[in-house]
This record gives C-alpha cells, sequence and structure tokens, in this order.
C-alpha cells in the first residue's frame, strides 16, 4: 500500500494552489463568463490559503484549525467546484471554463483523502497544540 501524502507536502502545495486558483480566470481564459465559473475558484483559492495558515502543521502562522477539519473542507470545496458547472450552469460554455473546475475539484478531493490526519513532525516551536491549556 503507498504512503499517504505527508502532511508537510500537503501544506508545500496548498499556498501555490490557492494563488493558481485565484488567477484560474485569467490563466485559462474564461474571466468573461462572470458568475460562479469566476467566482468559485476565487473563493476556494483565498479560502485554501487562509485555512493553511491557521490549520495545525507545519507551514502555518497559528495552529488553530485540526488537520482533519481542514482536510474534511479540501474535500468538499473540491466536490463543490468539480461539479460547479454543472451546479451553477456553465459546463455549456466551453471546455477552458469548465475542465478547470472539474481537475481541480478532483486533485482538492484526491489530496484530502489522501493526506495524512496528522502533522509529520513536531511542535518545536512553542506554540501549544489546538485545544491544549
Amino acid at each position: 500500500m503507498k504512503k499517504p501524502i505527508t502532511s508537510r507536502m500537503h501544506a508545500m502545495l496548498d499556498y501555490p494552489a490557492g494563488l493558481v486558483l485565484i488567477a484560474s480566470p485569467w490563466i485559462f481564459g474564461f474571466s468573461d463568463e462572470g458568475g460562479a465559473a469566476v467566482a468559485l475558484p476565487i473563493i476556494v483559492g483565498v479560502l485554501a490559503i487562509l485555512q493553511s495558515l491557521i490549520t495545525d502543521w507545519e507551514l502555518s502562522v497559528a495552529d488553530i484549525l485540526p488537520l482533519p477539519m481542514h482536510l474534511m473542507v479540501d474535500v468538499v470545496a473540491g466536490v463543490v467546484l468539480a461539479a460547479s458547472p454543472w451546479l451553477f450552469g456553465f459546463a455549456d460554455e466551453g471546455t477552458n471554463a469548465w475542465l478547470p473546475h472539474l481537475v481541480v475539484g478532483l486533485g482538492l478531493v484526491a489530496a484530502g483523502l489522501m493526506t495524512q490526519r496528522h502533522r509529520e513532525t513536531a511542535r518545536t516551536h512553542g506554540r501549544p497544540a489546538h485545544g491544549a491549556a
């Protein structure tokens, strides 16, 4: 059985993935579609960056959000992003509009399901664990 994605690897990928999601309407040329086609990847990208900053893992600024909760949000956001072309009616606007939503959404689901559920390294920076007194 393959080893799961480490929390450190997931953390390192979340920040650039969030930036790519935010820029995706312009990268993939669907910014003129407007509505959910443009808003949703931007919202998911901002959410990915913000939750990464507060997740209890190696590359955050605050250990607030438990890693399993972060991974659950990734899966839910991925399902919504992957289904959004059909949920919000822009699946017929051209491949460049719907394919990035589907591919990145499925990637978020996979990352959320395949990442280990605990941080890879012990805390060494003196921040208490989430819920610790």
